[in-house]
């Protein structure tokens, strides 16, 4: 995929924007213990996300399974999404909080950072009882990712922490905005997805603009190592999206089916299609630059060389 450099994106007001978000947060915020249902079973004769989105479609292994196997998988493989996405929310709330703890809290913009921790909260109890409902487990991420975490969250510096949290919320938003509307889906999953998607808009909206405010402050050294810190963390937190764990559930071998996903171009293409806006943005703030586009690349969210700019995939 080729990203058209587009003039670098303009920001408001730090304290304007902050003011916004608080207004818009008082008027649409969400419990989800209130607000689902936790107590309705899982429909197991529909798919948790639309086949095409599964990470096995169009492959061998998946002419290979049976219909309920391949809804029980796409079960697992939303578990899987929403256990890493609770595992970035986790780090992303320590990384707000060192943000704020050296900055005035009587301002907007440290209110407003207080705010988004307090809707991450939320929202990692919604996806911890959301995987459980639909796989019976959490998905942790392996041993290796889940520690990088721990340095990630240590040497992060600021564009680092807008950026991570701008590109793992803007993938989990692609995915969601595209369920919550399709209708055969579990309810519960659309019932997560619409109000992650209303209050993730704003979290993005924070991030997006602090980025691009923070960014041109640094120097040429700080955002080399912001550049290739950046594509480590978009690495693995976009190849451990799906846990070879979840092929299990359907009775496959988790290597060979992993093996399978990798190399799925339709897989790929998913990928490149949930990350087409975050690279977009990051073509134009000027992080997406250098040898860390070769690392973009690896994770498949730059796309297949020849094919096609990535759209909505049609439903099988």
């Amino acid at each position: 995929m080729t990203v058209q450099a587009d003039p670098k994106p303009t920001v408001t007001d730090r304290e304007d924007i902050a003011k916004r978000l608080l207004r818009s947060s008082a008027k649409a915020s969400y419990d989800p213990l209130v607000e689902i249902d936790w107590d309705a079973p899982i429909d197991r004769d529909r798919y948790a996300i639309a086949p095409h989105r599964v990470s096995l479609y169009g492959t061998e292994l998946w002419d290979r399974l049976s219909e309920d196997q391949r809804k029980e998988l796409s079960r697992h493989e939303v578990a899987s999404i929403a256990s890493i996405g609770l595992w970035f929310e986790t780090i992303l709330m320590q990384m707000l909080i060192r943000h704020a703890y050296d900055r005035d809290p009587t301002t907007n913009h440290v209110q407003y950072a207080y705010t988004e921790i307090a809707d991450e909260c939320r929202h990692s109890v919604m996806f911890a009882k959301m995987t459980h409902k639909l796989a019976g487990r959490h998905y942790r991420p392996d041993f290796i990712t889940h520690n990088l975490g721990r340095v990630f969250k240590a040497i992060s510096n600021g564009p680092l922490t807008f950026a991570g949290a701008l590109f793992v919320e803007e993938i989990l938003d692609q995915l969601q905005r595209e369920g919550m509307v399709d209708e055969t889906l579990d309810p519960l999953v659309q019932a997560v997805s619409r109000i992650h998607v209303v209050e993730e808009a704003r979290h993005m909206r924070y991030a997006r603009e602090e980025l691009i405010r923070d960014w041109d402050r640094h120097g040429a050294v700080s955002k080399a190592y912001s550049r290739f810190v950046l594509g480590l963390v978009v690495y693995f937190a976009t190849t451990r999206l799906i846990s070879p764990e979840v092929y299990r559930s359907v009775g496959l071998d988790p290597k060979e089916a992993a093996k399978a996903a990798r190399r799925n171009t339709h897989h790929i293409d998913t990928k490149t299609w949930a990350a087409r806006k975050v690279v977009a943005t990051f073509d134009k703030a000027g992080l997406l630059a250098g040898p860390a586009k070769y690392v973009w690349r690896r994770a498949g969210l730059l796309g297949r060389k020849g094919a096609p700019a990535p759209v909505a995939a049609a439903a099988a």
